[in-house]
């Protein structure tokens, strides 16, 4: 699979490859120019504002806010004060740091939430500079004030501000300085000049980079890593120092000639004006051209790259993917997939393979290579080739335990389904173990993305506490907002409504509506609303169940129902007044078909209320009700072709096979027997195909005998019809071992039609 390794670039022993995740699909008209740009991690929602314009401080920037494929999530207009940071909480709230030290909290979908204040001092000097960063304790914010001193809250949702000390010799903002998170406490690293400091609760430290230039007189820009573990500075001239965060050791020296810049392997990402810059130990570099207003994202397992048209990845290439896909590898994994690719083929070199691995007693290792591979891979056809080869080798193994092969299918179908443009959440497969199942579906809950949460809690069989149940809480919450914004002048008895619901959906509690007085009865368009949303989540038997023991939603229900048909009898007498026969007897029809559903939906369970008459059938006949179905057949005066294509496909479906062959001999087929040889052929049973081939008309015989393998039957018919086409179609299907006489007979046959 060369292309796998298409973007791969070497550094040192290493390989850095760029996936593309997204082309965006928002539309910027300048970029990321004059932007205030956050982005958090995880994959998460990007923010862009609009740099406040100093000359017209009347016009009103807007607040955007996008997934991470640019699908927009929110917008509104700034009206309030001059912003200078925007960055993420751990939770995906959205921070807006203004220029007088107070700090606004958005929800990821725009919803204000509160504000708090960063201190007397700081509203004071105001804020020169400010960072937003996520500490043991949650999200903190370090401000540097006009007074050239820093302020501290290192969780803002208990918010304690430490002021620390001042930076000597400090006459104006300092060059750079970051954030550092060190054995649970939250410091300040700061550069004047050439010179560093750390900052604590207590004291103002001077520190010494080990290795670091002499040639430098100034630190112009510095980096904290992911993890907090590691750091990089960038000096005035032009190199760069890489190592640990409590600064003891050195880990990467180089020279990248540039002087206003901003793994495994140690390794640094510089960018500065379209050029993106990979260093390494190894003194390598690898280079990409960007567009001029990218922003760089750190992430646990890589750097994403955010332009005005496109979302990217930029990551060392993992262990199992390189051990697999490098040119020429004779790892176990790569002689898996190998292996597997001709076994596909029917190649006897499958074997060789499989032996090579086997006799060097790696296959097992082998196996867990694919597997891992697979999950760091964002292509799907990518981890099904894996995954495949995988499962191909599991085969030759008695003791391979299953649990990790299971997981992986589980989490890629996950992830594959929230990295989806539509909800545009990229995460790696490293990233959504470090998250947590809890944190992803909390974030599908915060986007309103309910409906997939609880697909995903189902697939990942999630306990019910923790999964479907916590997600319908948030649902129906949301709900009960949506009806209380939309029903004022009913509060009371609305809100005393949906609790009873979420009483019944929670806490098991039988919804009693008998409980309401006649003077807080909710109003019937909410109680329809609660009637439908349980039609359409629960159980058939069980609405009907709870409809029973609900006189108020029951009645109701069924007044719909009543008031629809009664509207259709009145449409029945208009028409016969009009002397339009044909419509009225429709709209007849239509009713006899209403009351025959809501018949069955009560009897039997399963809706059908609303339904076509087509799509009652085959309701009907997918669920085994065939005797219903029959009676709306002759009742209806339904086709015989319509209905046995219906009958056919249904028992098809329910892989009804027995079922299907007493249908077949019930009376002579109106479909004839060649759909009969189709279908079963399309759900992959040659055996139960092979019963109808002789039943069908001889124009169809071909055809059958081709449908089902049998290429000598396809001949005789051919042959004995003496049609050339036919036996030109019985022909091209002869493959090398079939029986040359048979070949022969068939040219011949084929010459005669010709002459003729």
């Amino acid at each position: 699979m060369a292309f796998v390794t298409a973007n791969w670039n070497p550094l040192g022993d290493a390989f850095y490859r760029k996936i593309e995740l997204y082309e965006m699909g928002w539309n910027l008209k300048d970029g990321l120019r004059d932007c205030l740009v956050a982005a958090a991690p995880y994959g998460g929602p990007i923010a862009l504002l609009k740099a406040h314009n100093r000359c017209s401080p009347s016009a009103r920037p807007q607040l955007e806010i996008f997934s991470s494929s640019g699908l927009p999530l929110a917008s509104f207009p700034w009206k309030s004060g001059v912003v200078k940071q925007l960055g993420w909480t751990v939770s995906d709230d959205l921070l807006c740091v203004q220029e007088d030290g107070t700090v606004l909290v958005y929800d990821l979908l725009g919803g204000f939430k509160r504000h708090f204040s960063m201190g007397n001092e700081v509203s004071q000097s105001q804020v020169l500079e400010t960072k937003i960063f996520h500490s043991p304790y949650g999200t903190g914010v370090a401000i540097l004030t006009g007074a050239l001193r820093f302020t501290l809250a290192t969780n803002i949702d208990d918010i304690k501000l430490r002021r620390l000390p001042e930076v000597p010799g400090l006459q104006g903002a300092p060059s750079c300085w970051a954030v550092l998170t060190q054995d649970r406490q939250s410091k300040v690293l700061v550069a004047n000049g050439s010179h560093l400091f750390v900052l604590d609760n207590t004291a103002c430290t001077p520190v010494t980079p080990p290795g670091l230039s002499p040639q430098a007189s100034s630190i112009v820009h510095m980096c904290v890593s992911f993890s907090y573990k590691y750091l990089a500075l960038l000096t005035d001239s032009g190199h760069v120092w890489m190592g640990t965060s409590n600064l003891k050791f050195v880990l990467l020296l180089f020279s990248c000639r540039c002087r206003r810049p901003k793994s495994q392997q140690p390794s640094a990402v510089v960018m500065w004006d379209g050029l993106l810059l990979v260093v390494g130990e190894c003194k390598e570099t690898i280079q990409y051209h960007l567009d001029d207003d990218s922003i760089l994202v750190p992430e646990l397992d890589g750097v994403r790259i955010i332009s005005g048209t496109h979302h990217e990845l930029l990551q060392e290439v993992p262990g199992a993917c390189e051990e697999i896909f490098k040119i020429a590898s004779m790892a176990p994994g790569a002689l898996l997939l190998e292996a597997h690719k001709e076994y596909e083929k029917e190649s006897q070199k499958a074997d060789e393979y499989l032996r090579e691995i086997k006799e060097q007693s790696l296959l097992s290792e082998a196996v867990r290579q694919c597997v891992e591979a697979a999950g760091h891979e964002h292509e799907p056809e990518t981890q099904k080739t894996l995954l495949r080869a995988a499962s191909f080798g599991k085969c030759f193994l008695s003791n391979f335990p299953p649990e990790q092969f299971v997981s992986m299918c589980r989490d890629l179908r996950v992830l594959n389904a929230v990295r989806d443009y539509t909800v545009g959440i990229p995460l790696s497969h490293t990233q959504f173990k470090q998250m947590t199942i809890q944190v992803l579906i909390d974030r599908l809950v915060y986007r309103k993305l309910y409906p997939l949460a609880i697909e995903v809690c189902r697939y990942l069989k999630t306990p019910e506490y923790q999964g479907v149940s916590r997600v319908l809480k948030y649902w129906a919450c949301y709900k009960v907002c949506v009806c209380v914004y939309l029903f004022t002048p009913l509060l009371y008895s609305n809100i005393l409504y949906f609790v009873l619901f979420l009483q019944l959906l929670f806490n098991k509690v039988a919804l009693n509506l008998s409980k309401l007085t006649p003077y807080c009865m909710p109003s019937c368009m909410l109680v329809y609303t609660v009637v439908m949303y349980l039609k359409n989540e629960l159980n058939r038997g069980d609405f009907f169940m709870m409809l029973r023991n609900q006189p108020v939603a029951l009645s109701l229900y069924k007044q719909r129902l009543e008031a629809r048909i009664a509207h259709l009898q009145s449409a029945v007498d208009e028409y016969y007044k009009a002397k339009n026969e044909f419509s009225a007897k429709t709209t007849e029809d239509e009713m006899r078909l209403l009351r025959f559903q809501r018949k069955l939906e009560e009897e039997k369970g399963e809706q059908l209320v609303g339904f076509s008459l087509h799509d009652t059938m085959t309701t009907l006949l997918s669920v085994g009700l065939h005797k219903h179905a029959e009676q709306l057949y002759k009742d209806f005066r339904v086709p015989d072709k319509r209905f046995w294509w219906l009958r056919l496909k249904a028992l098809a479906e329910k892989e009804d096979w027995e079922e299907l062959e007493k249908f077949s001999k019930s009376k002579k087929s109106p479909i004839g027997y060649l759909p009969f040889v189709e279908v079963c052929i399309k759900h992959h049973n040659k055996y139960e195909a092979r019963k109808y081939v002789s039943k069908v008309t001889l124009e169809q015989k071909v055809k059958a005998h081709l449908a089902v393998g049998d290429v000598e039957g396809a001949a005789e018919a051919a042959i004995e019809r003496r049609n050339e086409s036919e036996i030109g179609t019985v022909l091209s299907r002869c493959s090398a071992t079939t029986d040359h006489l048979l070949v022969e007979r068939l040219n011949r046959a084929k010459a005669t039609v010709a002459k003729k």
